[in-house]
């Protein structure tokens, strides 16, 4: 399989997953710029310019969410997700999703108005209501980790991967705070794990 990734992106999700399982890869690692992510070679597999992106065999895909699905499916041998029909997998799948469709945009949107757009194209406002959606992120994430280890109970999961990814991001942009003692808790059991350090490497 074959990983394209920038540092920092939604990319280290699929590394992360990569490595808890043992899954062996090629990385192929570049700088996040307009330059490198507008290639011609790079948008004939990434169309909207936007990584992660894997090749596996004939199979192409993009889309974080759907890679580590994917993954799960077809490397995972039952772990790290659980299976069909059991308790637990309505709660899985919710935290798979809500981690990139509901709790990732606000942090989207404070890079591409702190970081990426020109300064002259940079709208405060826009910063100021995607940090309070991403404060409400924060409190459901604080609430669902009271009096638990994981997403899930006491089993680390791809739950975590999705979800830790975006828990990151609300330390990187300064969203975490004392307030949160719960996700404070969680994020450092998560950065104590080889693979995510490896994925962040």
């Amino acid at each position: 399989m074959k990983v394209y990734h920038c540092a920092q992106t939604r990319s280290v999700r699929v590394l992360w997953l990569l490595e808890e399982l043992g899954v062996p890869y090629d990385l192929v690692q570049f700088d996040f710029t307009p330059e490198n992510l507008k290639k011609p070679e790079f948008l004939r597999i990434s169309p909207l310019g936007k990584v992660p992106v894997i090749q596996d065999g004939e199979l192409t895909m993009f889309e974080s969410g759907a890679i580590v699905e994917y993954i799960l499916e077809k490397y995972g041998n039952g772990r790290l997700a659980p299976a069909p029909g059991t308790p637990a997998r309505g709660r899985f799948l919710q935290w798979i999703h809500f981690a990139e469709a509901t709790a990732s945009p606000p942090f989207s949107e404070m890079a591409q108005h702190t970081m990426v757009k020109p300064e002259a194209e940079r709208i405060p406002a826009v910063v100021a209501d995607a940090h309070g959606r991403a404060v409400a992120m924060a409190g459901v994430v604080e609430h669902a980790l009271a009096g638990t280890q994981y997403l899930l109970g006491a089993e680390f999961s791809a739950a975590d991967i999705m979800m830790g990814y975006t828990v990151l991001l609300m330390k990187w942009f300064g969203v975490l705070s004392d307030a949160y003692p719960n996700t404070l808790a969680y994020i450092a059991r998560l950065e104590a794990r080889p693979a995510l350090q490896k994925a962040l490497s």
